[in-house]
Protein backbone atom coordinates (compact mmCIF):
# COMPACT_ATOMS: atom_id res chain seq x y z
CA UNK A 1 0.00 0.00 0.00
CA UNK A 2 1.50 3.62 -0.60
CA UNK A 3 2.67 5.80 1.42
CA UNK A 4 0.67 9.20 2.09
CA UNK A 5 3.89 11.15 0.61
CA UNK A 6 3.49 8.79 -2.64
CA UNK A 7 0.10 9.40 -3.18
CA UNK A 8 0.50 13.44 -2.46
CA UNK A 9 3.04 13.52 -5.34
CA UNK A 10 0.72 11.42 -8.07
CA UNK A 11 -2.06 13.83 -6.59
CA UNK A 12 -0.25 17.02 -7.54
CA UNK A 13 1.60 15.37 -10.77
CA UNK A 14 -2.43 14.60 -11.97
CA UNK A 15 -3.30 18.56 -11.65
CA UNK A 16 -0.05 19.11 -13.28
CA UNK A 17 -1.07 17.27 -16.11
CA UNK A 18 -4.63 18.43 -15.58
CA UNK A 19 -3.13 22.07 -16.01
CA UNK A 20 -1.41 22.00 -18.63
CA UNK A 21 -3.14 19.38 -21.15
CA UNK A 22 -5.24 22.55 -23.31
CA UNK A 23 -2.22 24.43 -24.12
CA UNK A 24 0.03 21.77 -24.39
CA UNK A 25 -2.42 20.21 -26.89
CA UNK A 26 -2.68 23.36 -28.61
CA UNK A 27 1.07 23.84 -28.92
CA UNK A 28 1.54 20.39 -30.40
CA UNK A 29 -1.72 21.36 -32.87
CA UNK A 30 -0.10 23.91 -34.29
CA UNK A 31 3.17 22.74 -34.68
CA UNK A 32 1.80 19.56 -36.38
CA UNK A 33 -1.24 20.66 -38.18
CA UNK A 34 -3.39 17.53 -37.14
CA UNK A 35 -5.34 16.72 -33.79
CA UNK A 36 -4.51 13.37 -33.97
CA UNK A 37 -1.05 14.05 -34.08
CA UNK A 38 -1.59 16.76 -31.43
CA UNK A 39 -3.33 14.20 -29.27
CA UNK A 40 -1.30 11.53 -29.60
CA UNK A 41 2.12 13.34 -28.62
CA UNK A 42 0.45 14.99 -25.66
CA UNK A 43 -0.58 12.12 -24.37
CA UNK A 44 2.90 10.05 -24.28
CA UNK A 45 4.81 13.63 -23.21
CA UNK A 46 2.18 12.95 -20.19
CA UNK A 47 2.93 9.31 -19.79
CA UNK A 48 7.17 10.09 -20.27
CA UNK A 49 6.76 12.70 -17.44
CA UNK A 50 5.16 10.51 -15.00
CA UNK A 51 6.83 7.48 -15.82
CA UNK A 52 10.29 8.92 -16.28
CA UNK A 53 10.02 12.14 -13.82
CA UNK A 54 7.28 11.73 -11.34
CA UNK A 55 9.72 11.90 -8.50
CA UNK A 56 11.04 14.75 -9.44
CA UNK A 57 10.78 18.23 -7.61
CA UNK A 58 6.85 19.48 -8.71
CA UNK A 59 9.19 22.60 -9.69
CA UNK A 60 10.65 21.25 -12.46
CA UNK A 61 7.92 19.25 -14.02
CA UNK A 62 6.65 22.01 -16.31
CA UNK A 63 9.92 23.00 -18.22
CA UNK A 64 10.77 18.88 -18.18
CA UNK A 65 7.32 18.60 -20.13
CA UNK A 66 7.72 21.04 -22.46
CA UNK A 67 11.34 19.61 -23.34
CA UNK A 68 9.39 15.87 -23.62
CA UNK A 69 6.92 17.65 -25.70
CA UNK A 70 9.03 19.59 -28.02
CA UNK A 71 10.74 16.59 -28.49
CA UNK A 72 8.14 14.35 -29.56
CA UNK A 73 7.19 17.00 -31.93
CA UNK A 74 9.84 16.99 -33.58
CA UNK A 75 9.97 12.89 -34.11
CA UNK A 76 6.49 12.78 -35.56
CA UNK A 77 7.83 15.77 -37.95
CA UNK A 78 11.06 13.99 -38.93
CA UNK A 79 8.91 10.74 -39.52
CA UNK A 80 6.50 12.43 -41.86
CA UNK A 81 9.54 14.33 -43.70
CA UNK A 82 11.12 10.86 -43.96
CA UNK A 83 7.77 8.95 -44.90
CA UNK A 84 6.76 11.84 -47.63
CA UNK A 85 10.34 12.18 -49.02
CA UNK A 86 9.79 7.69 -49.29
CA UNK A 87 6.19 7.90 -50.56
CA UNK A 88 7.02 10.15 -53.05
CA UNK A 89 8.57 7.52 -54.83
CA UNK A 90 6.29 5.22 -55.11
CA UNK A 91 3.93 5.05 -58.03
CA UNK A 92 -0.45 5.67 -57.40
CA UNK A 93 0.36 7.20 -54.14
CA UNK A 94 -0.10 11.20 -55.01
CA UNK A 95 -2.55 11.80 -52.50
CA UNK A 96 -2.41 11.02 -49.04
CA UNK A 97 -5.46 10.27 -46.97
CA UNK A 98 -4.36 12.06 -43.94
CA UNK A 99 -4.68 15.41 -46.27
CA UNK A 100 -8.36 15.16 -47.35
CA UNK A 101 -9.90 18.19 -45.72
CA UNK A 102 -11.85 18.15 -42.85
CA UNK A 103 -15.76 17.39 -42.82
CA UNK A 104 -16.86 20.80 -42.04
CA UNK A 105 -20.39 19.42 -40.34
CA UNK A 106 -18.02 17.69 -37.50
CA UNK A 107 -15.97 20.92 -37.62
CA UNK A 108 -18.98 23.11 -37.03
CA UNK A 109 -19.29 25.14 -33.70
CA UNK A 110 -21.98 24.19 -31.19
CA UNK A 111 -24.71 26.71 -30.30
CA UNK A 112 -23.26 29.36 -27.75
CA UNK A 113 -25.16 32.66 -26.78
CA UNK A 114 -22.96 34.86 -28.71
CA UNK A 115 -21.96 33.85 -32.15
CA UNK A 116 -20.92 36.25 -33.26
CA UNK A 117 -18.42 37.03 -30.74
CA UNK A 118 -17.61 33.41 -31.04
CA UNK A 119 -16.82 33.48 -34.85
CA UNK A 120 -14.71 36.81 -34.29
CA UNK A 121 -12.23 35.19 -31.86
CA UNK A 122 -12.20 32.03 -34.11
CA UNK A 123 -10.71 34.19 -36.99
CA UNK A 124 -8.79 36.14 -34.86
CA UNK A 125 -7.15 33.05 -33.29
CA UNK A 126 -7.03 31.74 -36.93
CA UNK A 127 -5.04 34.29 -37.84
CA UNK A 128 -2.55 34.42 -35.29
CA UNK A 129 -2.14 30.41 -35.72
CA UNK A 130 -1.55 31.01 -39.00
CA UNK A 131 1.37 33.67 -38.16
CA UNK A 132 2.92 31.41 -35.43
CA UNK A 133 3.22 28.02 -38.10
CA UNK A 134 4.85 31.04 -40.21
CA UNK A 135 7.56 31.49 -37.59
CA UNK A 136 10.49 29.46 -37.59
CA UNK A 137 10.44 26.74 -35.05
CA UNK A 138 12.73 28.11 -32.43
CA UNK A 139 10.65 31.12 -32.46
CA UNK A 140 7.59 29.66 -32.30
CA UNK A 141 8.75 28.06 -29.41
CA UNK A 142 9.73 30.51 -27.55
CA UNK A 143 7.08 32.53 -28.02
CA UNK A 144 4.60 29.77 -26.84
CA UNK A 145 6.27 28.44 -23.75
CA UNK A 146 6.67 32.01 -22.71
CA UNK A 147 3.41 33.52 -24.17
CA UNK A 148 1.17 31.02 -24.29
CA UNK A 149 2.13 28.64 -20.73
CA UNK A 150 3.49 31.56 -18.94
CA UNK A 151 7.06 30.46 -18.48
CA UNK A 152 9.86 32.10 -17.42
CA UNK A 153 12.78 32.88 -19.73
CA UNK A 154 15.24 30.37 -17.29
CA UNK A 155 12.16 27.60 -17.60
CA UNK A 156 11.87 28.22 -21.32
CA UNK A 157 15.57 27.73 -22.14
CA UNK A 158 16.13 24.56 -20.08
CA UNK A 159 12.44 23.61 -22.04
CA UNK A 160 13.99 24.37 -25.42
CA UNK A 161 17.69 23.29 -24.61
CA UNK A 162 19.44 26.32 -25.23
CA UNK A 163 20.63 29.44 -22.99
CA UNK A 164 18.63 31.78 -21.62
CA UNK A 165 20.26 34.67 -24.10
CA UNK A 166 18.89 32.52 -27.07
CA UNK A 167 15.06 32.28 -25.60
CA UNK A 168 15.21 36.12 -25.65
CA UNK A 169 16.31 36.29 -28.65
CA UNK A 170 14.17 33.70 -30.01
CA UNK A 171 11.01 35.53 -28.56
CA UNK A 172 12.12 38.93 -29.93
CA UNK A 173 12.01 38.11 -33.35
CA UNK A 174 9.06 36.24 -32.76
CA UNK A 175 7.67 39.04 -31.13
CA UNK A 176 8.60 41.51 -34.09
CA UNK A 177 7.35 39.21 -36.62
CA UNK A 178 3.86 38.70 -35.25
CA UNK A 179 4.01 42.69 -35.24
CA UNK A 180 4.67 42.75 -38.69
CA UNK A 181 2.16 40.24 -39.60
CA UNK A 182 -0.79 41.11 -37.10
CA UNK A 183 -0.27 44.75 -36.40
CA UNK A 184 -0.08 46.38 -32.96
CA UNK A 185 -3.71 46.37 -33.03
CA UNK A 186 -4.62 42.80 -33.30
CA UNK A 187 -7.59 41.62 -30.19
Amino acid sequence: MPDSRTYDRSRALDRFLAEIEVRAFRIAQIALRNEDDALDVVQDAMLRLARAYADRPPEEWKSLFYRILENRIRDVQRRRSVRSRFMAWLPGRQNDPEDEPDDPIADAPSEEPSVVQRLQLDEAIGVLEEALRELPRRQQQAFLLRALEGLDVAETARAMGCSEGSVKTHYFRAVQSLRARLGDTWP
